[in-house]
C-alpha cells in the first residue's frame, strides 16, 4: 500500500506519518480531511477505497473527528426560475411529486464533478455556507472495510452474497453505462 505513488502524495499533502510511526495531530496539515467524490457508484467506490486506507492505517483521523465526506448533489432540477439541488433518487420523487401535474421542468444528472460549471460546484459542494458534509467515526470506516475486503477479498462465497443482497438495491434501467 505505501508504495503505491498516489498513497505516498497523499500522506506527504496530508503531513501523516508512515505506517509504523505514531500519529501526531500536530503534524497533520489539515485537521478537515474532505474526501469529495462523484455522487455516482465509481464515487463510492473510490471513497470506499479512502475510508478503507484511512481505517486500515491512519485510524486515528476517525477518533480526532478529521475525516469527512462532502456531498455532491445527483441532480440539479429546474423549473422556471427556481432551481433545487437533489442528492438521491428519492429527494428526486419527493420534488417531482410537489410538483403539478402538468408542471414544466429539466432534471440534469450530474455524472461527476466535472461535469459541474465552477459556480454549481462552489454552491452545492464546496461553499462552507451552503456544503453539505458529514463527518464521519470509525464506524462508519469500519462498514466500508468489510464492503472493500468483501469485494476484494480471497472468499468467493462472500462477494457472491455481497453482490446478490446489493442487486436488488439497484434498477439497471437508470443507469447511465
Amino acid at each position: 500500500m505505501y508504495k503505491n505513488e498516489e498513497i505516498q502524495n497523499l500522506i506527504l499533502a496530508l503531513g501523516l506519518g508512515v505506517k509504523g510511526e505514531d500519529f501526531n495531530k500536530d503534524s497533520l496539515r489539515y485537521h478537515k480531511i474532505i474526501i469529495m467524490t462523484d455522487a455516482d457508484v465509481d464515487g463510492a467506490h473510490i471513497r470506499t477505497l479512502l475510508l478503507t486506507f484511512f481505517f486500515r492505517y491512519q485510524r486515528s483521523l476517525f477518533d480526532e473527528g478529521c475525516i469527512y465526506v462532502g456531498v455532491p448533489p445527483l441532480y440539479k432540477v429546474e423549473r422556471g426560475k427556481q432551481v433545487h439541488y437533489c442528492y438521491e433518487e428519492a429527494e428526486l420523487k419527493k420534488l417531482q411529486n410537489s410538483f403539478p401535474s402538468n408542471a414544466s421542468y429539466n432534471i440534469q444528472r450530474f455524472k461527476g464533478l466535472g461535469e459541474m460549471m465552477p459556480l454549481q460546484l462552489w454552491e452545492t459542494t464546496m461553499d462552507p455556507e451552503r456544503r453539505l458534509l458529514k463527518q464521519l467515526v470509525v464506524e462508519d470506516a469500519a462498514e466500508a472495510n468489510v464492503v472493500f475486503s468483501s469485494l476484494m477479498g480471497a472468499r468467493v462465497d462472500v462477494r457472491k452474497e455481497l453482490i446478490q443482497k446489493s442487486a436488488t438495491m439497484v434498477n439497471i434501467d437508470q443507469l447511465d453505462i
